[in-house]
């Protein structure tokens, strides 16, 4: 099975992130097709970017970022939970994902956005800074609204039908997250072929 981290992308006091993560874990966890883990980048307590050498070249030397490219790598997929700042996404998530490069190659990506117009400007964005780190992204994603999702504004409860959303992002991540999986392990072949 696939492992797929459910990414809370905010790391601002009182965010509303950890509760629209654990809604979709709550619900993602009843499936049997993959194994899902929550991520909180809060967690990692990542500076703003201070590598010396790109991260493209994987010459980490931080701590911070080795634990951060560890966990990124452990998984298959994964399901960004963004709210929508400015009408994009938190610099947070930004510097998250800026910080190591070959960790996200040829992993498979959805997401789940809110805010007053369910994220949808922070997820266009963020499909262009996935498609640079060569991860593939699916089509369906998540829009909660402030106004309709939220409990005043800061507990997500979703209406019914973004559970049906949600369940229909994971149909397409579920089997891209295999396949590229599969893409990786044939790749690593190919290289071992061209050095033997």
């Amino acid at each position: 099975m696939p492992k797929i981290a459910i990414v809370i992308g905010s790391t601002r006091p009182g965010r509303a992130g950890e509760s629209v993560a654990h809604w979709v874990y709550d619900i993602a966890t009843r499936r049997t097709d993959a194994e899902f883990a929550l991520v909180d980048i809060a967690d990692f307590n990542l500076p703003m970017l201070d590598e010396p050498v790109p991260p493209s070249m994987g010459q980490y030397s931080q701590p911070h970022t080795k634990a951060w490219a560890d966990t990124v790598a452990s998984f298959d997929g994964y399901v960004f939970v963004t709210p929508e700042y400015n009408h994009g996404p938190p610099g947070a998530l930004k510097n998250a994902l800026d910080f190591v490069f070959g960790e996200w190659n040829n992993k498979a990506a959805g997401f789940v956005g809110y805010g007053a117009a369910g994220g949808v400007r922070a997820v266009e964005q963020l499909r262009l800074v996935a498609s640079a780190l060569h991860v593939a992204h699916v089509r369906n994603q998540v829009e909660l609204s402030l106004f309709t999702d939220f409990e005043d504004m800061t507990v997500c409860k979703p209406h019914p039908r973004n559970e049906e959303s949600l369940n229909g992002m994971l149909d397409q991540l579920v089997p891209w997250s295999v396949a590229m999986k599969a893409l990786r392990e044939g790749t690593k072949e190919q290289r071992w072929e061209r050095t033997a």
